[in-house]
């Protein structure tokens, strides 16, 4: 008799690993259930075999046919005359990544004889890093470093953390900051950077078969999870924020393998400040946390993206370093956020205590069913009286106009701090290098001439044609020290800039499906008191999004207050020492 098994949970086959792609729901036939290794062969409806991780499926055991009868079904006929129409979430952005030109400046392989360790478990610090670098980092991670920046994606919920396979690392994303096409060394596009937080998993909310603001306008469903206060503070309203700041360190990358030694993955250690203790987590456990704060919190807060998935070169060290500077950008910036930093999940990532604990916070959070507009069913305006609908699109359009032309802003910084960056690494540096020969040539030529009296002149020449040499280094070198940091910030916040027109646009919807409140108690759809509360509600969600917004700009005045200090401060410095080299070649030449 052949054995079958349910699939619990979606899984999509890599090319060349003999796996084979199953869907949530199907019945296979189980043809081989001795390979090891955590996976199964099995045979899917479509007649294809091949392998599939164990706990993905359940086994089906015989069960007596019994007969049912018809559930009544909910009349849901109140949704359909106001149900919003269908809007696009996807966001672009132009261009290729704008520093390509450094990340792509790769020293070599990782070598591999890191030691492997057991994905999703608990090491200890070392004391030593291999990855010292005066790039832009935060300052515990990296030697030097006195700034960082705070700088998606398939659902996999439900799947066992060691049944993940690296190579989904390279391709399959579908948010993120956007690029319209592959940069250099193999970035992957990371299109629409909400583009999920929209498609709500409406079987989580029993009794809706709608999405949308309207969800949670109307809503009979009790508020779940955690409550979320929103205070009136002196710019606004503001977010509850804690009297210890969360903060982590993204270090120490290591190189492990799975199913013996076939697959390969880079891991890294995370240390927040609440414990010291370290935990390890992939590229797609970062990726995880994403999904799950995306899903839970992107109808009310931005949640900016990863760094890009790589094609090719992943285990390559410019590359693992770079990864994990974006890294520690990402998780600082979610550190700093104080409703992010305090929810379960992101305490789970940071703080899991073992195996067990990890996999069990994992599953319970990929059951929560207060996610997308059911977050605010849990935001509580602390003694804040209820909006005017027309004070609310007044603040919601200046706050938009303000993001696009942000955006627009910067994005004009990142073109021209690419384009300097490509002359301080290319032609620049040429025509100091130019300027110095020359002086040497023509050193060499007073040489010749055989009068005894020039030396100290030829002497000053060769020095002066040297100086010019080394500017020319010291220049093709600079844009690591001050411009890179500008470039990250500014891209970290392009990507942080496009989330905003989801979160923006579900507050749009939320008020008009208010203003459309008359028409409906009107023809009976809903009560008068089913409007106060939808009113009520929508207040309550634009109290969000102000504490929100007065958390975007008080970051912003932060970030570029830190992140134009340490530039011009490191062009001080750069120009200084170019002054300094001159003098020295301008006291070597001699008034007769």
């Amino acid at each position: 008799m052949e054995t079958k098994a349910q699939v619990l949970y979606d899984f999509t086959a890599e090319p060349g690993n003999n796996e084979l792609s199953v869907r949530e729901g199907e019945t296979i036939t189980l043809t081989n259930q001795n390979v090891g290794g955590g996976w199964i062969e099995a045979k899917n409806s479509r007649g294809e075999v091949g392998l599939v991780p164990e706990d993905y499926i359940e086994i089906k055991q015989a069960q007596p046919f019994t007969s049912g009868g018809n559930a009544a079904s909910l009349d849901l006929s109140l949704f359909d005359s106001h149900i919003p129409a269908p809007a696009s979430t996807a966001q672009t952005s132009n261009g290729n990544d704008p520093w390509a030109v450094f990340d792509n400046n790769a020293s070599g392989g990782v070598s591999n004889n890191w030691a492997a360790q057991p994905e999703g478990t608990e090491t200890g610090k070392t004391s030593s890093n291999a990855w010292h670098s005066g790039g832009h980092v935060h300052p515990q991670a990296y030697q030097g470093a006195d700034i960082y920046p705070y700088p998606c994606l398939i659902d996999l919920s439900g799947a066992e953390d060691d049944e993940w396979d690296e190579e989904w690392d390279d391709v399959k994303s579908s948010g993120g900051y956007a690029e319209s096409e592959a940069g250099e060394g193999g970035a992957i596009n990371r299109g629409g950077a909400h583009g999920s937080s929209m498609k709500i998993a409406l079987n989580k909310f029993p009794g809706f078969s709608k999405s949308g603001p309207e969800l949670y306008l109307l809503s009979k469903q009790p508020a779940k999870g955690t409550k979320l206060p929103v205070y009136g503070g002196e710019v606004g309203p503001v977010w509850a924020y804690p009297d210890y700041q969360l903060d982590c360190v993204v270090a120490d990358p290591k190189k492990g393998s799975k199913m013996y030694g076939l697959k390969s993955y880079i891991e890294y250690q995370v240390t927040p400040t609440t414990t010291n203790k370290p935990v390890n987590h992939r590229y797609k456990h970062f990726d995880w946390l994403y999904e799950r704060l995306l899903d839970k919190f992107g109808s009310a807060i931005p949640i900016p993206c990863l760094p890009d998935k790589q094609v090719t070169g992943r285990f390559e060290e410019e590359f693992i370093k770079m990864r994990m500077e974006r890294l520690q950008g990402w998780m600082s910036r979610m550190c700093r956020h104080p409703v992010i930093s305090s929810s379960e999940v992101f305490q789970l990532f940071l703080s899991y205590k073992d195996e067990k604990d990890w996999k069990t916070g994992k599953r319970k959070a990929e059951k929560d069913e207060t996610v997308g507009v059911m977050i605010f069913s849990t935001i509580e305006p602390e003694g804040l009286p209820d909006l005017d609908l027309t004070e609310v699109e007044q603040k919601c359009e200046q706050f938009n106009r303000f993001t696009r032309a942000m955006d627009d802003g910067v994005k004009d910084l990142l073109t021209v701090g690419n384009e300097h960056w490509k002359r301080c690494t290319g032609p620049l540096p040429k025509e100091y290098q130019r300027i110095g020969k020359a002086f040497q040539n023509l050193s060499s030529v007073f040489t010749s001439s055989g009068y005894e009296g020039e030396a100290a002149l030829t002497d000053a020449l060769t020095a002066a044609g040297k100086t010019y040499e080394d500017i020319a280094q010291m220049v093709a070198e600079q844009p690591k020290k001050d411009l890179h940091f500008l470039m990250e910030t500014n891209n970290e916040y392009k990507g942080l800039l496009g989330c905003f027109p989801d979160t923006i646009g579900v507050h749009k919807a939320a008020i008009e499906k208010v203003k459309e409140g008359d028409k409906l108690v009107a023809t009976g759809k809903i009560t008068t008191s089913e409007k106060t509360a939808m009113s009520k509600r929508a207040s309550t969600m634009s109290y969000a999004l102000q504490a929100e917004m007065n958390h975007f700009h008080s970051n912003r005045i932060y970030d570029y207050n830190r992140v134009m200090q340490q530039y011009l401060e490191q062009q001080v410095k750069f120009y200084e020492m170019i002054a300094e080299k001159l003098r020295n070649a301008h006291s070597q030449f001699t008034t007769m």
